[in-house]
């Protein structure tokens, strides 16, 4: 009986040695070739809706910032808060009204260059003909022109001065990164000067209010009470909104 067991494991380890040495001698079924392909990311991002959606909620995030730093917005804004100041209304018109006046302005003036963005740098690629980078580089060109436009020489060889960037030749070859510092601190420079002038005829008035006030003895009242009206009452009568809203227009297109 014990032989049996031990011809009947000898045979079995032979079988299973000799079946894992032929397995072993025996070469693997090739795998079929299949040729790579390579996927362009610019063809997947322009063919792939939901990727479009992230690239495009990603863009409206710096919408504020474009609004601010490459349109006239900021001039509109501050000529605006000086002008509160000038008539001493403290916070009327407040700050929504005002920030929503700008901003239609704002799409007002530069509704021109917006459409010339759409026009040469977002329908050819919606509709598959460039890139996103080269749609990118020409909606840039509108936008440069009119900062460019609007851009004091002196505020931009300051910003290529600290750059240390070579002198351009042209227009196009000034960078970017100089261009919307440069255009902003000259849209300030400008809304100051605008500010200043409108500050004079208020300020005539509460030196007037003043001297009056203290020539009749009257110390006690805040000139502030006396002049507020007759500041708003002249505003009013010159039709005010009308002409520093024309004048703001025509300064910016």
């Amino acid at each position: 009986m014990k032989k049996v067991i031990l011809s009947f494991a000898f045979l079995c380890f032979f079988s299973f040695a000799a079946s894992t040495t032929i397995s072993a001698q025996t070469p693997p079924p090739e795998a079929p070739k299949t040729q790579e392909k390579t996927i362009k990311a610019e063809e997947t991002v322009a063919s792939s809706m939901p990727l479009q959606i992230i690239v495009l909620l990603t863009l409206l995030s710096f919408i504020p910032a474009i609004l601010i730093s490459m349109t006239c917005f900021t001039r509109l804004i501050v000529v605006f808060h000086f002008l509160r100041q000038a008539l001493g209304t403290q916070e009327t018109p407040n700050n929504q009204v005002l920030l929503g006046l700008s901003m239609f302005i704002t799409f007002f003036v530069m509704s021109p260059t917006l459409t010339q963005v759409y026009n040469e740098a977002y329908l050819p690629m919606s509709e598959g003909e460039i890139s996103q980078t080269q749609a990118l580089e020409k909606g840039l060109v509108p936008l440069r022109a009119y900062m460019l436009k609007h851009t004091r020489e002196r505020d931009l060889a300051l910003f290529l001065r600290l750059s240390k960037s070579a002198r351009p030749a042209t227009a196009e070859d000034v960078p970017t990164t100089a261009l919307i510092p440069a255009f902003m601190i000259s849209e300030l420079k400008t809304a100051f000067q605008i500010g200043f002038v409108l500050f004079l005829p208020f300020l005539v008035i509460d030196l007037a209010v003043s001297s009056v006030l203290l020539s009749m003895g009257m110390m006690q009242l805040p000139p502030v009470i006396v002049s507020m009206p007759l500041k708003i009452l002249l505003f009013v009568m010159v039709d005010g909104w009308y002409l520093i809203v024309s004048s703001l227009v025509k300064s910016v297109m």
